[in-house]
C-alpha cells in the first residue's frame, strides 16, 4: 500500500526549469503588490527577455485590465512553449525540502508536494482535512479560472500549514539534507532572500508519510482540540493562497462533469501543488493585512459606519478598535458589543456593505503599516490598520468557528510570500 493513499498530501511529478537564471526566473506571488504598479514594473525591466515565471503569471493588478483576455492567451501560448521547447526537467514522484531564507535572516521551512482536491473544501462549515481559513469571494474565482482552466502547468504559490508543534513532519529532514541531492541554491530579487531546494530520498518520503499519519489520527486530533468523538480531523488549514487554491478546486470540479467517477483519480487536475509549513515554524510570523479605501469622503465614510453600529464611539474603548488614518490625521472608533470574534471581522462587515452601495469606491488589502498609511496620505482615501492574529488561534478558530473574515492575517510581509519557481503539468 502507498504509504500517502489516506493522506491529503503527497509526493508529485514536479517540474523544475532549465538553462536559465533563476533569480530571474522566480517571482513573488501574483496577489502582492496590487496597488504598486511599479514593483511589477521594476520586476519586468530585471527580467527583461529571459525566461521567466512572469510571463506565465497573471498580477491581480491586471486581473481586471482591458487587455486581461490577451493576458491570459500569452500566459498559455508561453506555458506551452516552454513546454515545446524543453524548458522543463521533471522530477516524478518528489516531494521538494525548502530552506526560505528572508531577509531578517529567519529560515523558513518547506515541503513542496501536492494536495488531493478530494479532500479539500473551502465552503464556510467544512469538515474536509484540508480546510479554507479565511472566507472565499465568490466573485474573486471566475477571473482566476479563466487563467487557469486552459493552462497546461500550474504555478503555485499556495501554503498549507501543519498544526505540528511537536515539529514531527518537516522540522527533521533540516539535519538529513546530506543524504538528499541538492535542487536549487540562489538569491530571490527584490529583498526575497534566499532559496534552497533538495529532493527526498525514498526513505525520507515514508518518514514524511509515518510522521503525517501521526498527526492525522483521530483520538490523538480530538483529545488535543478537546473535541466530541465524531468530529472530523483537520489536518491542513490553508495559510496562504486561499482562492488560488478555491480556484484550482473550481477547475476540478468541472473537469468532474464531464469524466467518468471511475477516472477522476487520474485527472491530473485533481491535484494542486503547494508547500506545507509547520504554524509552528519559528520564522512564521502572521502579520495584520490592513484595508485601504479608494474613492471615499472619509469623513463621511465614518459617517456612515456611526449609523451603521449605533452606539460606536470616537476614541478607543471597550469594544472593537479599528485604527485609521486618512491626509494628516490618524484616529480610532470603538464598536462596542462586537458580534464578530475579531475586530476585522466587524470592520469586513461595514466595508462590503458599503462598497455595495458605493460601487465607485474599491478596497484594497495592504501588507505594511507604512505602505497603507502612504496611500492613505492620497486624496480621497482612507486606511485601516489591523492588529495582529495570534497564530495559536488559527486551528482552533476553524475548527469551532469556520472560516476567519477574508484577509485576516498575511504569513510575514509581501516580499516573504511565496515565489514561483516549481510547475506541474495540470492537462495532458
Amino acid at each position: 500500500m502507498n504509504a500517502f493513499e489516506s493522506l491529503p498530501f503527497r509526493p508529485a511529478d514536479i517540474l523544475l526549469p532549465k538553462d536559465c537564471e533563476y533569480s530571474k526566473w522566480s517571482v513573488v506571488a501574483c496577489d502582492q503588490y496590487t496597488s504598486q504598479p511599479e514593483y511589477w514594473q521594476r520586476v519586468a525591466e530585471y527580467v527583461g527577455r529571459a525566461p521567466s515565471t512572469l510571463r506565465m503569471i497573471l498580477p491581480e493588478s491586471c486581473l481586471e485590465g482591458p487587455n486581461v483576455e490577451t493576458d491570459i492567451m500569452d500566459i498559455n501560448t508561453t506555458m506551452s512553449r516552454y513546454l515545446r521547447e524543453g524548458r522543463f526537467v521533471c522530477h516524478p514522484d518528489a516531494l521538494f525540502y525548502v530552506e526560505r531564507t528572508l531577509d531578517n535572516g529567519k529560515v523558513r521551512r518547506g515541503l513542496m508536494g501536492m494536495v488531493d482536491l478530494e479532500q479539500y473544501d473551502y465552503e464556510p462549515g467544512a469538515e474536509s482535512m484540508v480546510r479554507a481559513t479565511e472566507g472565499t469571494v465568490l466573485s474573486r474565482i471566475p477571473p482566476r479560472v479563466a487563467v487557469r482552466k486552459n493552462a497546461p502547468i500550474e504555478l503555485p504559490h499556495v501554503m498549507l500549514l501543519a498544526d505540528d508543534p511537536q515539529k514531527t513532519v518537516i522540522e527533521p529532514l533540516a539535519g538529513q539534507t546530506g543524504e538528499m541531492s541538492l535542487l536549487y541554491d540562489f538569491d530571490l530579487m527584490e529583498g526575497g532572500g534566499h532559496l534552497r531546494g533538495w529532493e527526498l530520498t525514498s526513505e525520507q518520503k515514508e518518514q514524511v508519510a509515518k510522521a503525517l499519519t501521526a498527526l492525522a489520527d483521530p483520538e490523538t486530533f480530538r483529545k488535543r482540540y478537546g473535541l466530541g468523538e465524531d468530529a472530523p480531523v483537520l489536518l491542513f488549514a490553508v495559510g496562504d493562497g486561499n482562492h488560488s487554491l478555491a480556484t484550482a478546486k473550481e477547475c476540478y470540479e468541472r473537469q468532474k462533469r464531464f469524466t467518468p467517477p471511475e477516472h477522476w483519480a487520474d485527472l491530473p487536475a485533481r491535484f494542486a501543488l503547494v508547500e506545507l509549513n509547520n504554524l509552528h515554524d519559528d520564522s512564521l510570523e502572521f502579520e495584520p493585512i490592513h484595508r485601504v479605501v479608494f474613492g471615499v469622503e472619509p469623513q463621511q465614510l465614518l459617517e456612515t459606519m456611526e449609523a451603521y453600529y449605533p452606539g460606536l464611539i470616537h476614541g478607543e474603548g471597550e469594544g472593537h478598535v479599528l485604527r485609521y488614518a486618512w491626509g494628516d490625521r490618524q484616529g480610532a472608533v470603538t464598536v462596542p458589543n462586537p458580534k464578530a470574534q475579531l475586530p476585522v471581522g466587524t470592520l469586513q462587515r461595514f466595508l462590503d456593505d458599503y462598497l455595495l452601495k458605493h460601487p465607485n469606491c474599491r478596497v484594497d488589502y495592504i501588507h505594511g503599516a507604512q505602505v497603507a498609511r502612504e496611500l492613505a496620505a492620497r486624496k480621497d482615501t482612507i486606511a485601516f490598520l489591523m492588529p495582529a492574529m495570534g497564530k495559536e488561534e488559527l486551528f482552533p478558530t476553524v475548527i469551532h468557528d469556520g472560516v476567519l473574515p477574508r484577509k485576516t492575517f498575511s504569513m510575514g510581509r509581501a516580499q516573504d510570500k511565496r515565489f514561483y519557481l516549481e510547475a506541474r503539468r495540470i492537462r495532458d
